[in-house]
Formats: structure tokens, sequence, C-alpha cells
């Protein structure tokens, strides 16, 4: 697929805040694995924000659950998503291009981005679909990311 420079000049001129997910779960850190997982079902997200008051502790996504918990044989009903957390969390602003958000997620090697402003904090998440959705839609991951969910 050949991208034509208007298309390229629209995708740099797009903002964050055109794609990202306003809709932020959070949840405590004694939640357990178990009822986090129910609530990503329920809500169809892959991501719960992870705060105690106020401040963020940190992410946890459907992906840390497998691979931090169960592959290691963690009891979803008794572990924590305090345990397994991911403290690391990338941000972005709203006005950032999705193009630069794109390439933080490339440098950063991550799969979603907080996107946080001065006076409201966290107003937002973009995953990589979201970007995929944006940028190629025709693509394979931006055709994934568009499909309805395979409960």
């Amino acid at each position: 697929m050949r991208i034509e420079w208007r298309e390229v000049k629209s995708m740099a001129m797009q903002t964050v805040r055109d794609v990202m997910t306003t809709n932020v779960v959070y949840l405590p850190s004694e939640t357990t694995l178990a009822e986090a997982a129910r609530t990503m079902r329920e809500q169809d997200i892959g991501d719960v924000v992870v705060a105690d008051g106020p401040e963020l502790s940190g992410l946890v996504t459907d992906r840390d659950i497998v691979v931090r918990a169960v592959a290691e044989r963690c009891d979803p009903a008794a572990t924590t998503i305090g345990e397994i957390l991911s403290k690391n969390l990338v941000t972005v602003r709203p006005e950032d291009s999705i193009h630069s958000a794109a390439l933080l997620m490339r440098d950063q090697a991550v799969r979603r981005v907080l996107v946080c402003d001065d006076s409201n904090g966290l107003v937002g998440i973009v995953s990589i679909g979201d970007l995929a959705e944006e940028i190629d839609p025709d693509s394979v991951l931006g055709g994934i990311s568009k499909a309805e969910p395979n409960n």
C-alpha cells in the first residue's frame, strides 16, 4: 500500500485526543486477578488502571494476568493486581500527535500509553490497536482492532 503525502500530513496533524479511549476503568490494588479479569470481560477492555486514592499505582493488562500470574501458577482468586502491576507508566499528552505517540510506544516497547494533562491528570488511554485503526485501518492489525469482540 502506498501512502500519499496528504495522508502522512493528516496523520501528523491528528492528535492523541482524537483516538484515545476516555472510559478509563480504575481498580484498587487489593482487587484479585479473578475480579479484574471479570471486569475486563464485562467492560470489553484489555487493561485497568490501578489506583489507591488519587494516586496512580500502575496498569494491569489481560496479558499481565496471563504472563505474570497464570503462567506462574498464581491463584487468581488470591493474587491481587497490586502484586503484578506495571509501575513504569508511559504517558503522552492529549495534544501530542498520534505519530509521536506511536513512535514512543515503539521506543518504549509498550502496547498502551496513558494520556495525561496538567489540569485533570489521567484523561484517557491509547492502545496500539487504537493507533492501527486510525493510521492504517486497512492493515491486518487495523482490521483486527476494528472487529467486534468474539466473546
